[in-house]
């Protein structure tokens, strides 16, 4: 097999290059070329022939291995090139899912809050005009009722109603639990109706200084009119 290889190299470097449309003459040649390595492959050519072949076969099987590991690495940085690109596409999607999942959820608190403030204010407005309509009523009912009461009397009165004697002499231990649930739930329910009747004072004391204050911008006004026609 190594002569057939060294034939074969041989014969692919002649000194005179050969005609091709000439079947004798190739013929001729390769008679030739026969000649020429049987000559060459003689006991006193040989020992220099096979350290040059083995070199020279060394370099071909190296030159084709180092082909290969080129070919290999091409091959694996177009993939790590490709599949870097897909992560990125991947990542990039990832990112525009999350924007959009930001942006549709603060869109939805805003929404939320924007409701809860509406509804925030149609109570505050419900209950000032509650206010208002129960303070007419009752200014009503005492004017045609002829009676005027002062704050001292009718908190008396309200304590008086409300106020029950309480017998727990001859009470078991689980009245007595519940008769004391009972008057915190009674404690309780007073300090509700306090709070409200504070705001309610509150609220009215804030629409009476409004109106004062529009009453006496208005009396200043006809003044000053009054004052410019005279002169």
């Amino acid at each position: 097999r190594d002569v057939s290889l060294m034939y074969q190299i041989f014969a692919s470097v002649p000194e005179v290059a050969q005609e091709e449309d000439n079947p004798a003459a190739e013929e001729e040649a390769n008679e030739d070329l026969g000649e020429r390595f049987q000559e060459f492959m003689s006991p006193l050519f040989l020992p220099c022939i096979i350290p040059i072949f083995s070199l020279l076969t060394e370099s071909l099987f190296l030159r084709k291995k180092e082909e290969e590991e080129l070919i290999n690495l091409k091959d694996r940085i177009d993939k790590r090139r490709s599949e870097r690109a897909e992560q990125h596409r991947i990542r990039s999607e990832r990112e525009k899912e999350r924007q959009k999942r930001l942006e549709e959820e603060r869109a939805r608190k805003e929404e939320e809050e924007a409701k809860k403030r509406a509804e925030d204010d149609a109570k505050k407005k419900k209950t000032l005009t509650s206010l208002h309509f129960g303070g007419y009523m009752q200014k009503l009912t005492e004017k045609r009722s002829g009676k005027r009461q002062t704050e001292r009397e009718k908190k008396k009165k309200i304590l008086h109603e409300r106020r029950k004697s309480l017998d727990v002499e001859n009470l078991s231990q689980d009245r007595l639990k519940e008769k004391a649930k009972e008057l915190w739930e009674w404690m309780y329910q007073l300090e509700a109706e306090k709070f409200e009747l504070q705001y309610q004072l509150t609220s009215q004391k804030y629409e009476i200084n409004v109106l004062r204050n529009r009453v006496s911008d208005h009396q200043k006004t006809s003044k000053r009119t009054k004052r410019g026609l005279r002169k």
